[in-house]
């Protein structure tokens, strides 16, 4: 199966800081997702390389078990474990730096890959996006993660619970509850709360392996990219230039 993807790497790197993976939400395309995130302006500023991955029928089979790729057993966790090796070596990055973000079914695919693959991703950033109710999360090792979601998300309900995407019905974790989930699988203290706004950070640092988890919860914030007074890019951005192993 031929796969697609899109790369920006910063003109005159001579060595990256780090690799993202960006993933787009269901029903768009890796181009989409790098207008959408300015994530371009993102890896220039912390010297990353930036790959916008392309899902199989416009989404992924992030564990809900209601896209079309999850139904036919398209093997996304390969797919971007081997782009993210492929790219990490032709591009010089170090095996500490590979980081993933995604929104919506990319959030989705993003806390997956955590999940199952801390060995190779340092830190996610899911934005508008957790995980299958019932879907097991044991990473290997700590992972770091920021996880964004807005308490008025319409597609995404900040409740979890059943949820309709675009390639049908599923059951979700909410969001408050995975960060949870994340924080005690990294062995984090009790989160501290900085509020700003309408914007609320559970910020748990000190966990194991030096790792950190951070829930921005977005009072009122539907489902989208965020780009106001919490900007969603530089924040990840920011993000993962410290959390690298």
């Amino acid at each position: 199966m031929n796969r697609t993807y899109t790369v920006h790497a910063p003109p005159g790197l001579a060595r990256p800081a780090g690799l993202v993976l960006n993933l787009h939400g269901a029903g768009m395309t890796g181009q989409a997702q790098a207008g959408a995130t300015n994530y371009n302006a993102i890896a220039d500023q912390y010297g990353f390389v930036v790959a916008y991955p392309d899902g199989i029928d416009m989404s992924w089979a992030d564990g809900r078990g209601a896209s079309l790729p999850d139904r036919q057993g398209v093997d996304d966790v390969g797919f971007l474990v081997a782009l993210a090796d492929r790219l990490r070596e032709e591009y010089g990055v170090d095996a500490g730096h590979v980081f993933v973000t995604g929104t919506s079914a990319g959030g989705f695919m993003a806390t997956r890959l955590a999940c199952q693959r801390a060995d190779v991703f340092a830190a996610a950033a899911p934005v508008a996006g957790t995980l299958a109710s019932g879907f097991p999360c044991a990473p290997s090792q700590p992972v770091s993660v920021l996880a964004v979601h807005g308490t008025a998300d319409p597609v995404v309900p900040f409740a979890g619970g059943p949820m309709v995407g675009r390639g049908g019905p599923s059951d979700i974790v909410a969001p408050a509850a995975m960060a949870q989930r994340w924080r005690e699988l990294d062995g984090c203290p009790a989160p501290v709360e900085q509020v700003q706004g309408s914007v609320h950070r559970f910020v748990a640092a000190g966990c194991a392996g030096g790792t950190e988890v951070v829930f921005v919860q977005i009072d009122g914030g539907g489902h989208v990219w965020p780009g106001g007074s919490f900007d969603a890019s530089q924040s990840s951005g920011q993000f993962f230039a410290t959390h690298g192993r």
